[in-house]
């Protein structure tokens, strides 16, 4: 068992902790407060190859694995939540499902694009009355000739107003068993009858857009479809399970965070006339924070090794996923803890930490689901 990163993985870590650092960094208290998704710190992401780091040169990627982007994920996330899950749905939800079941055409017309930073894509998959339940889509999508006519409604879906094309997931017909066959199918944004608005005011990763996509009766090539239409449901349920890794490395990214500075304050604040970093209260704080830091790295790690050596890795997935968003969760409270009222403050950047990481309990599958996927791969 080596633990140690690659050069080339330790060479993409360091350059995107230094562009993390000088270029996102200053900007990530004014992208959390005016909710201004950073157009221009994306587009110099794209001519870096951060958006294509788990795609083949042939697609305009960087070549690299799924621990890189992991790692390009998590520092990412550390000075910035926001820029982090728009980066990671970008790469895990809007690209990856076309490099994975897309055919060659799909991929040089769609993935390239996106491998290259050129645009955004995005993954429709919830519905207002359709989360946790994604088996529950109502969005239709009927062949008519040689298109699919499709209808619905989408809702919290990441960065589609900035998106060039967006992954739908619809119904698109019944199987032996009466059930519903859901089908994945590439919409470009800009179709006729596809309508996008960006009206929710979160309580966190304010800065990275959140949208509601109406289809009213959108028409595109059936050549659009996104592998089999019966495989659909399996494809993205594939797509999440590569997605958590990502979410998890970047709630890594935000406890860590959290980590750097509760630390570097303990080692300033006095009070007693000593330094809080001195008293046990604090230092058995630190302790836990930095243990379950490095127990998430762990799992995220192990789950982007096994699905780069294309082992089963679903339930390694839902460890990471699990464990590192609610160790993100932890860390962030603890740094407002150590902070005292400072912690409270906008500029002191925890309590944005905090709200940052709620999200990541919730979406690419809560906790609860999280927790149920485990139970079933132990055959409950």
């Amino acid at each position: 068992m080596n633990f140690e990163l690659s050069k080339e993985q330790q060479m993409i870590k360091k350059m995107v902790k230094e562009f993390a650092d000088e270029v996102i960094q200053p900007r990530a208290i004014e992208i959390d407060t005016e909710a201004k998704f950073p157009v221009d710190i994306f587009k110099q992401m794209g001519e870096l190859g951060l958006l294509g780091i788990p795609f083949p040169e042939e697609y305009g990627g960087s070549g690299g694995d799924t621990i890189s982007y992991a790692l390009a994920v998590e520092e990412i996330g550390r000075v910035c939540g926001s820029t982090g899950l728009s980066y990671a749905a970008a790469v895990s939800l809007g690209a990856s499902p076309i490099y994975y079941f897309g055919t060659e055409e799909q991929k040089q017309k769609y993935l390239t694009p996106l491998a290259e930073g050129k645009a955004l894509g995005s993954f429709g998959l919830t519905e207002p009355n359709a989360g946790s339940d994604a088996g529950g889509t109502k969005t239709t999508a009927v062949i008519d000739g040689d298109d699919y006519v499709i209808n619905g409604e989408k809702c919290f879906i990441t960065n589609a107003s900035f998106a060039k094309t967006v992954i739908v997931t619809a119904v698109t017909g019944k199987n032996d068993k009466g059930k519903n066959i859901i089908s994945a199918i590439i919409v470009p944004t800009d179709t006729e009858g596809v309508k996008i608005t960006s009206n929710y005011d979160k309580m966190g990763v304010r800065g990275s857009d959140t949208a509601e996509i109406f289809l009213e009766n959108v028409r595109v090539p059936r050549e659009n479809l996104l592998g089999s239409e019966e495989k659909g449901f399996k494809q993205f349920l594939y797509t999440l399970d590569g997605g958590r890794i990502s979410i998890a490395a970047l709630g890594l990214g935000i406890a860590q965070g959290s980590l750097n500075k509760a630390l570097s304050y303990a080692k300033e604040r006095t009070q007693f006339g000593k330094l809080i970093s001195s008293f046990q209260a604090i230092q058995f704080k630190l302790a836990d924070m930095s243990m379950e830091i490095e127990l998430a790295r762990n799992i995220i790690h192990k789950a982007a090794w096994l699905k780069d050596n294309e082992k089963p890795f679903s339930k390694e997935a839902a460890y990471a996923k699990l464990y590192a968003t609610e160790t993100a969760f932890r860390a962030a409270n603890q740094a407002i803890q150590i902070h005292g009222g400072y912690g409270y403050m906008r500029e002191y950047e925890v309590e944005r930490y905090l709200r940052d990481a709620k999200l990541l309990e919730i979406g690419e599958g809560t906790s609860e689901i999280q927790r149920l996927v485990i139970a079933r791969q132990l055959g409950c």
